[in-house]
């Protein structure tokens, strides 16, 4: 069964993922996948740095992420031409590890943007982490240290939680405490599984 998890920033996603992969799912993470895409070296960071110019790269070569995220997350149309050089990467070395998956196990992709790129429809389930938008922009300041305009800013560019939540097969409510998140995920496992 292929399962696509999504949730907004901050919203607890990786945890869960986290908790999938150890009750057994394969878990393709498209965050880990959009940094290995755009490493150095990569086809992949050389069409970014061809795009947005080399005022996002660090100091040794590699992405610059939060020069690049002050440039995107302020601008819808360079935030839509990064996706369409990282998007196509991402999604065919996903393809490459599901398909090296053992046939009976719970394939899970990890893809923040699932319902952003439309993708919804790829999937036999949607397992949406939610949270109301005032506990992600909490969370975001607390745990990554974001002023709370870039918290909003971050939430607000990603899809509305009313669409992400439209797009569910399977809640997964991340406001309560990690032994409730803990259940409820056991729960969604052993539903799809």
């Amino acid at each position: 069964m292929r399962v696509g998890l999504t949730g907004g920033v901050a919203s607890g996603k990786s945890t869960v993922s986290a908790m999938l992969r150890d009750l057994g799912a394969v878990v393709i993470d498209a965050d880990v996948l959009a940094r290995e895409v755009v490493a150095r070296g990569t086809p992949g960071l050389e069409a970014v740095v061809a795009s947005f110019g080399p005022q996002v790269l660090a100091d040794d070569g590699s992405l610059d992420r939060a020069k690049l995220g002050a440039i995107v997350f302020v601008d819808p149309s360079r935030r839509a031409a990064l996706e369409a050089i990282i998007h196509p990467l991402v999604r065919a070395r996903a393809a490459e590890i599901e398909a090296a998956a053992p046939a009976d196990v719970l394939v899970v992709h990890d893809i923040p943007l699932l319902v952003e790129t439309g993708q919804a429809g790829a999937f036999d389930a949607v397992v949406v982490v939610d949270v109301p938008e005032d506990l992600q922009v909490e969370r975001a300041v607390r745990d990554r240290g974001w002023s709370e305009d870039e918290a909003l800013s971050r939430v607000r560019a990603q899809a509305a939680r009313a669409d992400r939540l439209a797009a569910a097969t399977h809640v997964v409510d991340n406001s309560g405490t990690l032994e409730d998140l803990r259940r409820r995920v056991a729960e969604v496992f052993e539903e799809l599984v």
